[in-house]
């Protein structure tokens, strides 16, 4: 096992599965035997606001929290919020974006300027980023709220678990009976990572 500490950036929007998200993440690097911490901030989280996790794993951690310029992978849920924390990542860092818009409810009927090329704004910042239609991808599968999972799966490529540790995790975590969709978002989500 690497002594190094590994940094990843959770951002979203209330009710996207965040939070569902970085509990898998956390217990996967735990039954790998790793140390592993997480910190939320739930924020407005029932009203559709801003919601983060960080979660930190390697031999030995010692702070929840990932430092300016730290993150090795940022995993966004919304174009925006990528945008908001491509700050956080490291110069050599990589990024997972959902290609999904909300626009806060706070802001609704109101004059609101959205970013206006977001993924194209943290692509110039971080080169190698992938960037997944989540939500239609997992309403080709047959249900769109397993987009969590599907992007823990594209998350994954870049990540040294094993597929196994994964699926054991994701159907542990997964409401009962949608285990064999959740693992087919998985890996759908680590296809597209890899194309």
């Amino acid at each position: 096992m690497s002594a190094k500490t590994t940094n990843v950036l959770l951002v979203g929007v209330g009710g996207q599965g965040v939070l569902l998200a970085s509990d898998i993440l956390s217990q996967v690097a735990m039954e790998a035997g790793h140390d592993a911490k997480k910190s939320e901030v739930h924020g407005m989280a029932q009203r559709g606001g801003v919601v983060s996790s960080h979660v930190r794993f390697g031999e030995r951690v010692w702070s929840p929290i990932i430092p300016e310029g730290g993150a090795d992978v940022l995993l966004a849920f919304e174009e925006a919020e990528a945008l908001r924390a491509m700050h956080l990542v490291a110069p050599d860092g990589a990024a997972v974006v959902n290609m999904q818009r909300i626009i806060p409810p706070i802001a609704a009927g109101k004059d609101w300027d959205y970013p206006e090329d977001p993924l194209a704004d943290v692509r110039a910042r971080i080169p190698g980023m992938v960037a997944v239609a989540a939500r239609d991808e997992c309403k080709a599968l047959g249900n769109e709220k397993m987009v969590s999972v599907l992007l823990l799966g594209a998350l994954s490529a870049s990540l040294d678990f094993g597929e196994d540790l994964w699926r054991k995790v994701i159907l542990a975590r997964v409401p009962k009976g949608t285990g064999d969709l959740n693992w087919k978002a998985f890996q759908r989500g680590r296809e597209l990572a890899a194309s």
